[in-house]
């Protein structure tokens, strides 16, 4: 699956998500939802299970248990649960041959990655990021799920760390990525939300948030830090939410849509016309015949942004991901 020698290209392997997150988000009750959706839909799909911790995964095509436990590494090197899930994820980092065989079985499968839930994996350790690299280098089109219970909403102080953890795993993966509010039909269990979702979910002016923090005493005091992260995620402006439910499928399959249009399964492996392009990246259908300078175009602006994309050594997901403004993009080339 190497690329060859003069660059040329690895063959395709196909489209996965890596659905990460910290305990207790729903990332295996996702995974499952999302495996019968998409069976539901027609689309083959297999489920990849690395957490060495977790119990095995029904009708997982491949487990990381095969390879090594959690219970063996903690009992023959004395280390904790903790140091022990960091060291299978190691290990897998210099064992990747085992898991390269076994997907290369599955080759056409839309792949699900049940990851571990242990946050320093996502935010500053190296082993999961490396791993990503490497399935990417093998032709696999990912994009990152990240779920985070939504019941983080109702605590101010809780919903900023969110965001700052929800950030940090984006720069320190660097995989095109879908945040998720997961369990939004649970969140009224845990309290009245002091805004309604949608600042929740986009992320509006946060100055809101640290005023409504300031009417507590004990956060009062630490209103110059709560400021100060509030200005670090604003500056970005990377991070957003999409509410889930697994039990509601229109929801499922909104975020579905998402994951599509970010990893570039939308677009298809060969045909990846600039009609498709378009229509993917501005949300609706896009009508050529509007815009009759990209129409007597087409064909050659297609061919230099595919060109520029090469030289730039950019996957197509990723030349979405970033640029955000396609059409912008093409009418700078056009002059």
């Amino acid at each position: 699956m190497e690329a060859a020698s003069g660059g040329t290209k690895p063959p395709l392997l196909g489209f996965g998500q890596a659905v990460i997150g910290p305990p207790g988000s729903g990332k295996s009750t996702y995974v499952r939802a999302m495996h019968a959706l998409l069976t539901s839909m027609g689309r083959r799909a297999s489920i990849i299970n690395l957490d060495p911790a977790g119990e095995d995964e029904p009708g997982a095509a491949v487990t990381l248990q095969e390879l090594l436990a959690l219970t063996e590494v903690m009992s023959e090197l004395h280390l904790g649960p903790n140091g022990a899930l960091l060291y299978c994820m190691e290990y897998l980092q210099g064992n990747l041959d085992w898991l390269k065989d076994r997907l290369l079985s599955l080759r056409g499968s839309y792949l699900l990655f049940d990851c571990p839930g242990q946050v320093e994996l996502y935010t500053h350790h190296p082993a999961l990021p490396s791993i990503l690299r490497q399935l990417q280098s093998w032709g696999l089109r990912l994009c990152a799920v990240h779920l985070v219970d939504s019941h983080y909403c109702t605590d101010p102080a809780k919903f900023i760390s969110v965001l700052c953890t929800s950030l940090s795993t984006m720069l320190h993966i660097e995989l095109p990525h879908v945040n998720i509010l997961s369990k939004v039909d649970l969140i009224e269990q845990y309290g009245r939300l002091a805004f309604n979702m949608d600042y929740y979910t986009e992320v509006m002016d946060l100055s809101y948030l640290v005023e409504h923090l300031t009417s507590d005493p004990f956060f009062r005091r630490h209103r110059s830090l709560h400021e100060k992260l509030a200005e670090v995620i604003e500056d970005y402006g990377l991070v957003s939410f999409m509410p889930l439910s697994v039990k509601d499928e229109e929801s499922l399959k909104k975020v579905l849509t998402a994951v599509d249009k970010a990893s570039g399964f939308c677009f298809g492996e060969d045909n990846r016309s600039l009609g498709n392009l378009m229509s993917v990246a501005m949300g609706a259908d896009f009508h050529f015949s509007s815009y009759p300078l990209i129409t007597s175009n087409s064909g050659f602006m297609f061919h230099l942004v595919l060109q520029k994309m090469e030289e730039s050594n950019a996957s197509v997901n990723f030349f979405f991901y970033v640029i955000q403004g396609p059409i912008c993009c093409l009418l700078n080339y056009l002059e």
